[in-house]
């Protein structure tokens, strides 16, 4: 696996997690709390991503027409044959 395939695009937030510190607050980690330092730091982060700050990047895909029509008609099966 390529080594940036888990970056999360935030630089400060990836070298925190390379350097074994907190990704909140900087801290050192503690196990328990595993990325984090605290059971707080852990809730902040979970808040953030519950209300929307942290969201994991999407691509849209192009809808044909052909695609369109085929909703339309109900029907169940997709570009690859798949039901």
């Amino acid at each position: 696996m390529p080594a940036n395939d888990n970056a999360t695009g935030d630089t400060a937030r990836d070298e925190a997690a390379a350097s074994g510190k907190c990704p909140i607050c900087g801290k050192p980690r503690v196990a328990r709390y595993r990325p984090f330092c605290s059971r707080r730091c852990a809730d902040i982060d979970l808040g953030r991503w519950l209300d929307g700050s942290y969201a994991v990047p999407v691509a849209e895909e192009e809808v044909s027409e052909a695609d369109l029509a085929a909703i339309a008609r109900g029907d169940q099966t997709d570009k690859r044959g798949d039901t």
